[in-house]
């Protein structure tokens, strides 16, 4: 059969993320036409996401781009935007198994449940160059910037750098981990002394009952790991 001239998303980053699994690595375009809760993907590629019709212009008439996307192992999965394992995912697990209330709403009970019985994770996460032990919050790898709809875990994250920036949340008291949380949706958390953010091209994460997340679907347990394809993926921008 032909090679289609482009496969085109319409939808959030869960359905980007499941183009990703058929487009990377085969030099076929990926368009994106931002119809979901977060489009975080698509925001950090300069894409509008508030705006299907521009989206779609740079779908039939932009320029491709190539960025880099990540393989994770053992599960053999590709993801374009941020790997996510700690507190986030045991929430993500907690409003999975939840019934009501429906929408947003749901992640922000689970969010408070989950604090209330969370205690922190002791995490091996092995880099190119070193290991760090370290009970944390939680760990995040990024290919791009942000995930959960604007949350600006890896600021500095660029997708065609050829690295994964992995932020590390050490262990912090409950009250210390709310008033730092807001600032993740402007990026200054980076500031917080219990914030590191280094940057790596494999990426293995180990701990115990830790789940991980890519751009927001299930990946499954811990231990995994992240290796960046540069330039795996093509896509298509205004």
């Amino acid at each position: 059969p032909a090679t289609p001239a482009a496969l085109v998303a319409f939808g959030g980053d869960g359905l980007v993320h499941l183009a990703v699994q058929a487009v990377a690595g085969t030099g076929v375009p990926l368009g994106i036409i931002p119809a979901g809760t977060g489009n975080d993907i698509a925001d950090a590629i300069g894409i509008p996401r508030r705006d299907p019709l521009k989206a779609a212009d740079a779908v039939l008439g932009g320029r491709t781009r190539t960025i880099d996307a990540a393989r994770i192992s053992p599960q053999s999965r590709w993801f374009a935007g941020v790997v996510a394992c700690g507190f986030d995912s045991r929430v993500n697990e907690r409003a999975n198994r939840m019934t009501w209330p429906p929408g947003m709403a749901k992640y922000v009970v689970a969010l408070v449940q989950e604090l209330r019985s969370f205690t922190p994770i002791p995490f091996t996460i092995t880099l190119d160059d070193r290991v760090i032990r370290r009970e944390a919050m939680l760990v995040a790898v990024a290919n791009t910037r942000s995930y959960g709809a604007g949350m600006r875990v890896c600021p500095g994250a660029e997708p065609d750098d050829g690295l994964l920036d992995v932020l590390i949340l050490a262990a912090m008291p409950k009250s210390a981990f709310l008033r730092t949380f807001p600032r993740v949706y402007k990026g200054t958390h980076t500031a917080h002394p219990a914030v590191e953010i280094v940057r790596s091209a494999v990426v293995t994460l180990d701990a115990p009952d830790a789940v991980a997340y890519a751009d927001g679907e299930r990946v499954g347990p811990a231990p995994l790991t992240c290796a960046v394809e540069p330039g795996a993926l093509r896509v298509l921008v205004p």
